[in-house]
């Protein structure tokens, strides 16, 4: 199950790549724009405002995000991305922060790139964390015996995305105009154990939900001071209740069918 409130407690840093990402799609008058994996829907309505003529979709996997988009006023529903085609008058899937949990995400971008109409954008973001601190120690402590039986498997390494030349070279073989790039964030997270709140509306997911109530906050406890010592908190002027720096790379990818 997804928190939406826990996803949405950082949503300045999380919706900034997005618009970083819209920025580099050039369409002009798109007839179909698809937002896969929408979230709570707090991005949708931006390309509402970006293409008003546009006939704007969004769906997501997660019935409480759908539902979370829902109350925003997001026409959302259902879907599965592995399942999804564009159809002939989608001329711009935007997703984002969405493919890093689909395997074979690769062939996934492979099929809506080669479905298409010649002229359609496509546009990724993908966070390239996964050998970051914060997801490392939380496969150290989830590979300690403690913790091993339960949660064998549950969380993914550094293989889990590509390397940006992988995406460019897969879509530009495809005869697509590619733009890719990465780009790091220092991420100033404010609060206590930041770095665990950040993540525990994220990458955390699958640990919370194999793991119990009892056994979640015991697993946070012990990852939460691992965390802290990679990632100091400190107090800065005019902070009221300190925080911490995360730095956090983020891989986009976007592409046009010619």
């Amino acid at each position: 199950m997804w928190d939406a409130a826990q996803y949405l407690r950082f949503a300045d840093h999380r919706e900034r790549p997005f618009h970083e990402l819209l920025e580099r799609v050039g369409a002009e008058y798109p007839r179909r724009v698809v937002d896969v994996g929408c979230g709570p829907g707090t991005l949708t309505s931006v390309l509402a405002l970006r293409w008003p003529s546009a006939v704007v979709e969004a769906f997501d996997s997660s019935p409480e995000m759908v539902s979370a988009a829902r109350e925003r006023g997001v026409k959302a529903s259902l879907g599965d991305v592995t399942e999804w085609r564009p159809g002939a008058d989608v001329d711009v899937i935007m997703c984002n922060a969405v493919l890093q949990w689909v395997p074979d995400h690769v062939e996934v971008m492979t099929r809506w790139a080669e479905t298409m109409a010649a002229g359609a954008w496509l546009a990724v973001q993908v966070p390239g964390n996964f050998g970051a601190p914060s997801h490392a120690l939380t496969r150290e402590l989830a590979a300690e015996p403690q913790w091993r039986a339960q949660l064998d498997g549950v969380l993914r390494g550094p293989e889990t995305v590509h390397e940006p030349q992988v995406y460019a070279e897969r879509l530009a073989a495809l005869g697509c105009t590619v733009d890719v790039w990465e780009s790091t964030y220092i991420q100033r997270l404010p609060g206590r154990d930041p770095v665990l709140q950040w993540i525990s509306g994220s990458a955390l997911r699958p640990v919370r939900a194999t793991l119990n109530d009892v056994d979640w906050t015991r697993f946070a406890a012990e990852l939460a001071p691992r965390l802290r010592e990679a990632h100091p908190e400190t107090t800065l002027d005019g902070e009221a209740e300190g925080g911490a720096w995360m730095p956090f790379r983020r891989i986009f990818v976007v592409a046009q069918a010619i």
